[in-house]
């Protein structure tokens, strides 16, 4: 009896060990900027795509939570048709560095994306973001009236009032312990399943999309959650709009489930503001409804820059 309680201490203790290893090597991932080109800001090297005539009118793509800009590829040749469109990798994305002690705040991130157009040379841009990437394009607004000519936000929530009770994973990804251990065990196949999720339309998952997400680093993942959360548990999107007075084109798949669709009304405060319902459209319209996105997009940026 003595021996199998020892056994089973020291199959406890090594458990035990194995977890707390994980922990603190899964809490301590960092990751370089993976391929260029890139420019670096804050010391850290972006990624940056573009694509379209350097002389044409800025777009500037920034793609939402746990993506890239390659989120927007089925949308971008429509739209570099008549603008230059860039895309950013927001810090701890796609190919863009992943610092482990990384500054994620929103706030932050839209800093960032100001500085690339600066040291691009663009002095006025319709900027669009995608979920939380319309957080991270308010931010740039709030801080660079002199850049941001006209605003898009597609599938992007108001307010955590807006936002779907997280599911199970959701909330054991960001428990000490339990969480690094949920983070090393991901695959390729349950990422694919949860993206799918997350869409209506019948649409394959692109792998970039699936890779995206396996190539985050821990801390990137946790600390741009909560990011997101703080962004707007500090101040709603609408409230912070109401007084820039810069044009606004709100998106909604209007089968979204991550946010409530119906929220999209709450973007009404803001004055002239323009909303567009997208039926049997989930979380992503650039995925499920690429033709009818790069449509508005286009048409918005051109009056804007008109």
């Amino acid at each position: 009896m003595r021996t199998r309680s020892r056994t089973l201490l020291a199959v406890a203790a090594a458990l035990a060990a194995l977890l707390l290893v994980n922990t603190v090597s899964v809490q301590q991932q960092d990751a370089p900027a993976t391929c260029g080109p890139t420019l670096v800001v804050d010391g850290e090297q972006l990624h940056v795509t573009h694509d379209g005539p350097r002389d044409a009118p800025a777009l500037v793509l920034v793609h939402g939570f746990s993506a890239s800009g390659r989120s927007w590829d089925q949308v971008v040749p429509a739209l570099a048709r008549t603008h230059r469109v860039i895309r950013v990798d927001l810090l701890g994305h796609g190919s863009s560095a992943k610092p482990a002690g990384g500054d994620y705040a929103i706030a932050a991130q839209g800093r960032r994306v100001g500085a690339v157009l600066d040291r691009l040379g663009v002095d006025r841009a319709v900027v669009v973001g995608h979920s939380t990437g319309g957080s991270v394009a308010t931010a740039l607004a709030e801080q660079r009236r002199d850049i941001v000519d006209a605003l898009v936000l597609v599938n992007t929530g108001p307010s955590l009032d807006a936002l779907y009770p997280e599911g199970p994973v959701d909330q054991l990804l960001e428990l000490p312990v339990a969480g690094q251990l949920l983070w090393r065990l991901r695959t390729d196949s349950l990422v694919r399943r949860a993206a799918a999720g997350a869409v209506t339309r019948d649409v394959d998952i692109p792998q970039a999309v699936v890779d995206d997400v396996l190539g985050m680093t821990y801390p990137a993942f946790t600390a741009t959650s909560r990011a997101a959360r703080e962004y707007l548990r500090e101040r709603p999107l609408p409230e912070r709009l109401a007084g820039l007075a810069t044009p606004l084109l709100v998106i909604f798949g209007a089968e979204d489930r991550r946010w409530r669709s119906s929220s999209a009304a709450d973007y009404r405060v803001v004055p002239g503001a323009r909303i567009e319902m997208l039926p049997g459209v989930g979380h992503s319209p650039p995925l499920e409804e690429p033709a009818r996105t790069a449509e508005l997009l286009t048409a918005f940026a051109a009056g804007a820059s008109g």
